[in-house]
């Protein structure tokens, strides 16, 4: 402890040293009874820190460390994204099991007479192409093995977008016949032959969009030449009977009306990597066992898990 002469020493310095500080602003004074400087705000927030009880200072510390990494966990970058729950349908895997057990034979009319056997493998490919929409356009609302002879005829005349723009309509309404509705047909093919011709070079369009804005060409035939000709898994290629059967196992979360919206309803849930085997496998197992009219529940593996076969 001071004396009263060392206080009064040590006054004087430091009036003194404050007047040297004024003067050397980097001097800093010390002495016994010292009024200390102001401090600047960085250091008084500082001083002000370590006036705080050192155990409170901890726990409060932690406690804002923890909340601080609980929150930057769920924002952060590596965070993986919450997934939602997507809706699929009861049992669809056994069922998709068993139509597959089902089918192991390929003997529907489908594996044999299908678009991808209605082409000529020895054409150059843009000819190639060019049939797999043509065959693809006629067979709407038709047989396989209709498509098919309609196909070979046309086939033994050479069959490119140019020969076919120079049949008449006559010719060639004869040699299509009897697909349905052979006589529009007639009338879309040489349309789409002529668009091809000016904009495509006699090849086909690589896209869904572009596809079918050609006439006669709807969205199955579009996924299914995409498949087939381009080898590129754009959609699901529906047609009625892929839309009946969806329907009937209640693939669908709701009742569809048209096989483009049970297109949609299926891309919703079914995983992309079978988008590619699920027109073959159900058109097939449409033929010859999930018919129109009368289908054999007897005969399927599915009828206990048919939500249609406890009604039939």
């Amino acid at each position: 402890m001071c004396s009263p002469q060392e206080s009064g020493m040590t006054a004087l310095s430091a009036r003194m040293l404050t007047r040297s500080r004024s003067l050397r602003p980097g001097a800093r004074p010390r002495g016994c009874g010292e009024e200390p400087a102001p401090l600047r705000r960085g250091e008084a927030a500082a001083e002000a820190r370590k006036s705080h009880s050192p155990v409170k200072r901890a726990r409060k510390a932690q406690r804002l460390h923890v909340s601080y990494e609980g929150s930057d966990s769920e924002k952060g970058e590596g965070a993986e994204p919450l997934k939602v729950p997507v809706w699929e349908p009861q049992d669809w895997q056994q069922q998709l099991v068993n139509i597959r057990a089902m089918r192991n034979k390929k003997d529907a009319p489908v594996d044999h007479l299908g678009v991808e056997h209605c082409y000529d493998s020895s054409a150059p490919p843009k000819v190639r192409r060019y049939q797999v929409l043509l065959s693809l356009m006629l067979s709407s609302q038709t047989k396989d093995q209709v498509t098919a002879g309609a196909m070979q005829r046309l086939r033994a005349r050479g069959l490119t977008v140019d020969s076919i723009l120079q049949t008449d309509d006559a010719t060639l309404g004869k040699l299509i016949y009897p697909v349905g509705f052979w006589r529009i047909k007639v009338k879309y093919i040489k349309q789409t032959s002529a668009i091809l011709q000016q904009r495509y070079g006699g090849d086909i369009p690589a896209s869904v969009a572009e596809l079918v804005a050609l006439p006669g060409v709807g969205p199955k035939m579009a996924h299914l030449a995409m498949a087939v000709a381009w080898g590129s898994v754009s959609g699901i290629a529906v047609d009625t009977h892929v839309h009946r059967i969806a329907n009937r196992l209640r693939w669908t979360k709701k009742a569809t009306k048209s096989p483009e919206e049970t297109r949609v309803a299926l891309e919703e849930w079914l995983p992309r990597e079978l988008w590619h085997e699920i027109n073959g496998l159900l058109v097939g197992f449409g033929q010859q066992t999930c018919l129109p009219v009368r289908p054999r529940c007897q005969a399927c593996l599915n009828q206990a898990l048919c939500p249609a076969a406890q009604g039939l």
